[in-house]
């Protein structure tokens, strides 16, 4: 296998690297084709070491508005789509329970 490039049937192309992806819920849809993704993180802090939990929010682009509040999702970076948009929702992982 060629680093960076292969060759099949004479044509060339570069391998893409591998994108950064995240798993979090989602706590609104209230846009067209956007949702917004919380993303959980567990960093380790301070001189004794305690666990403490961070969150990030995400703007993802939702092209069928698919998902719905409580949503656990899969996203990954993608092109700028907009001001704040930068990630693409990948996959739903589990649904949210109906109320």
């Amino acid at each position: 296998m060629i680093s960076g490039r292969q060759i099949e049937r004479g044509i060339r192309f570069v391998e893409r690297a591998a994108r950064k992806t995240r798993t979090g819920r989602v706590v609104s849809d209230k846009m067209d084709k956007t949702v917004v993704v919380s993303v959980e993180t567990f960093d380790r802090a301070g001189l004794y070491g305690r666990t403490v939990r961070r969150s990030n929010s995400f703007k993802a682009h939702d092209e069928n508005n698919e998902c719905r509040v409580g949503d656990l999702v899969r996203i990954m970076e993608t092109r700028p789509l907009s001001k704040e948009k930068r990630w693409r929702v990948v996959e739903v992982l589990e649904k949210a329970p109906e109320v």
